[in-house]
């Protein structure tokens, strides 16, 4: 949290950061401005948010020319709040706008012709109506409306991706906060994994705890167990957690914007041998990873560090895509690099310093239904890799043991 006593986040030197990461990418590509829907990419260029509940809805936007301002229509009254309260914003520069909230709103309404005609005498103002116009995301009829107006459009969100890649210490410093968020989180959730205990309790104590501890939004909990383990299916039910399970969860919440992707797997009262055999083996692979992690490597290097699909019980990359992963974190949940077999090994990218990523394998354990999951957050420094999630993970955590004495289990 902000102070006077001590240098933390500085906003203000993170908001010119990111602002200036955008124009040296657009001023780098053959673009003229930048019209961005993204709800990550707009909060990047300006700085302003209002909540997961916008996040698809497709009616917050934002403009950014090579010689302006950010401009930034927003959804009714939050246009009034960015003017009095986003002093970094010029005031005129915060519009009240809508198009077609996802196709609720008819194109006969007119909303998207109206707002291409606003964005090129903006684009002609800018000197830049003869440039093509890069989008990330939008309704077709808006697409369709700029391209009656002669204007042509191309993919801004690889341009928007260059930007974002390489992370400032005041974004490093909220990621890492945010990943302490769900340190606490994990802490109750040891605690409180039990038999008897369901798979949406765990996720709800852990909601709560990571809302009361700061964050802005929890994205989303998997709470996998039992059964559930293998194959994976990326979600939580309702079923209840028995003695002898394995478990494993994935938090994805941010802090201040910044998200984590954070795994960790248990056994409930006691681990099978083939349990602890699956969590190691899939410690062992992560650690290979981790291990790669330099300025200067390329991401094929790190897959290849990985079991193939067909190693661990699946007929194709593509069916086992997100088990040996890595995924760039920061506004977004997946950011360069993405690191996988399916991708990386024919078209790889160089790791930079400055990079965050998570780097997450999965090992289905040998009796047919339990597996083990984990997932560490890398920042890449001009050293190697620095890890920001620190809840235990070298060895299978056994939650809430019974003790046996010396009876055999």
């Amino acid at each position: 949290m902000g102070v006077d006593t001590e240098r933390r986040v500085d906003f203000d030197r993170l908001r010119r950061y990111r602002l200036g990461r955008a124009r040296q990418a657009l001023n780098a590509s053959d673009l003229g401005a930048l019209l961005l829907f993204d709800v990550n990419n707009i909060r990047y260029v300006s700085s302003t948010a209002i909540g997961e509940w916008s996040r698809d809805k497709m009616t917050r936007y934002c403009l950014l020319t090579r010689t302006g301002e950010p401009i930034v229509w927003d959804f009714g009254s939050a246009a009034k709040h960015h003017r009095l309260y986003c002093d970094w914003l010029n005031p005129h520069d915060c519009k009240a706008g809508l198009l077609g909230l996802r196709g609720a709103i008819s194109p006969d309404a007119g909303l998207f012709e109206r707002a291409a005609a606003e964005l090129q005498d903006l684009l002609v103002q800018a000197g830049v109506a003869t440039m093509p116009l890069g989008i990330d995301i939008a309704e077709l009829p808006l697409i369709f409306a700029l391209q009656r107006l002669g204007i042509t459009v191309r993919d801004g969100q690889q341009t928007m991706h260059d930007a974002r890649e390489i992370k400032s210490q005041d974004e490093i410093l909220l990621l890492s906060t945010s990943a302490a968020l769900v340190d606490g989180a994990y802490q109750d959730i040891v605690e409180a994994l039990k038999p008897g205990i369901r798979e949406n309790q765990i996720v709800a104590l852990a909601t709560k705890k990571l809302y009361e501890l700061g964050a802005d939004d929890v994205e989303s909990i998997n709470a996998v167990s039992g059964e559930r383990c293998n194959p994976h299916p990326h979600n939580f039910s309702d079923r209840i957690v028995r003695p002898g399970d394995q478990a494993f969860f994935d938090i994805m919440s941010a802090f201040n914007g910044y998200r984590t992707c954070y795994y960790r797997t248990f056994s409930v009262g006691y681990a099978t041998p083939a349990q602890f055999d699956a969590y190691k083996r899939c410690r062992e692979w992560i650690d290979a990873s981790i291990d790669l992690i330099r300025p200067g490597v390329t991401t094929d290097v790190v897959a290849r560090a990985w079991p193939k699909a067909e190693d661990f019980g699946f007929a194709s990359e593509m069916e086992a895509f997100g088990l040996q992963f890595g995924h760039g974190l920061g506004l977004a949940l997946h950011e360069r690099p993405v690191i996988s077999r399916l991708n990386s090994i024919d078209h790889p990218m160089e790791i930079k310093a400055g990079m965050v990523f998570a780097l997450e394998t999965y090992c289905p354990a040998a009796d047919g239904f339990s597996a083990a999951r984990i997932e560490e957050e890398i920042v890449v420094t001009e050293r190697g890799p620095s890890i920001i999630t620190r809840f235990p993970a070298h060895e299978l955590f056994v939650t809430n043991a019974y003790d046996f004495g010396s009876r055999p289990r």
